[in-house]
């Protein structure tokens, strides 16, 4: 299983475009080589360089494992959870100093999870617990200029 963006190579500075310094849009991914025993997949997004410790950006779950790319600035379908912020949207990289790293991380199912019980990336990551048929992530990195 594959995750990338035509936007930014793997390990590259993400664009200004997509973080706080600009549009704070989410840049465009796609997805490719889903297991065909996925009935689902989850993607999260989060800095492990935040001062506080990992900053949960963005959570969407119960995406349709035929889905093979989210187009820039859009919210993929499927179940939006709450990021560190509490809201329900993509927050782009914006560390106080420093540059970051920034992960996304894709996760294929092999099943589609309930809709009860889960709102945060903690809840997700123990609902997703002894079901994840493949995995792989982008990393951008980004810092304020």
């Amino acid at each position: 299983m594959k995750i990338s963006s035509p936007a930014f190579e793997n390990s590259s500075m993400t664009p200004k475009k997509y973080t706080c310094s600009a549009e704070n849009v989410n840049p465009p991914l796609r997805f490719a080589d889903i297991p065909a025993g996925a009935k689902s997949l989850a993607l999260i997004m989060d800095d492990p360089d935040a001062p506080a410790g990992t900053y949960t950006h963005w959570v969407v779950w119960n995406i349709p494992p035929k889905t093979v790319a989210i187009d820039e600035n859009s919210m993929p379908p499927g179940t939006v959870g709450k990021n560190s912020a509490g809201t329900t949207t993509y927050i782009g990289p914006c560390p106080p100093s420093g540059t970051h790293r920034y992960f996304f991380k894709l996760y294929a199912l092999d099943l589609v999870l309930s809709e009860d019980g889960i709102e945060t990336r903690a809840d997700l990551e123990q609902a997703m617990q002894n079901h994840i048929l493949a995995e792989d992530q982008l990393r951008g990195l980004f810092k304020k200029s």
